[in-house]
């Protein structure tokens, strides 16, 4: 059975609501999985599963979430050679050029560390509804798919 690891960061509860969708899906197709908030995870943890997810804010003007800024540095450093990632994040249209970059940023961080990219990533604008969780749900079965393969 495969393994995961779900970090999400938050603000509004929305990257929290992905990162919940995200764990369900991979429940629902037997995989092993954790999920903890960012400031509370080590970037180390990820070599002891097979699939990564991180679920990020992006902040004001395209500023990475603060309480992130370890793991993503430290991710970063990390041979994830062999591992499966994906990146969701919901953001604010509002923002524009800066509507969530910090899914660019940790998919760029996750292809640094080596990482197999298992899905595109998606970005969602503000809470997810019923389309995002489909679009989450496809995202969720491509990565474990890439795993599995």
């Amino acid at each position: 059975m495969a393994s995961a690891h779900v970090v999400y960061a938050t603000i509004t509860g929305n990257n929290e609501d992905v990162a919940d969708i995200v764990t369900d899906k991979l429940e629902e197709l037997g995989v092993d999985v954790e999920e903890t908030e960012i400031s509370q995870t080590d970037a180390e943890e990820l070599n002891d599963v097979d699939i990564c997810i991180v679920c990020p804010y992006t902040y004001d003007e395209g500023e990475l979430p603060e309480e992130g800024m370890d793991f993503y540095e430290d991710l970063q450093d990390l041979d994830l050679t062999g591992k499966v990632y994906g990146v969701a994040g919901s953001g604010d249209v509002f923002y524009e050029d800066d509507f969530n970059v910090a899914v660019d940023a940790f998919s760029a961080a996750f292809k640094t560390a080596k990482a197999t990219q298992g899905a595109e990533d998606v970005k969602i604008n503000l809470e997810p509804d019923e389309d995002d969780i489909e679009t989450l749900d496809a995202f969720v079965e491509k990565i474990v798919a890439k795993a599995n393969a």
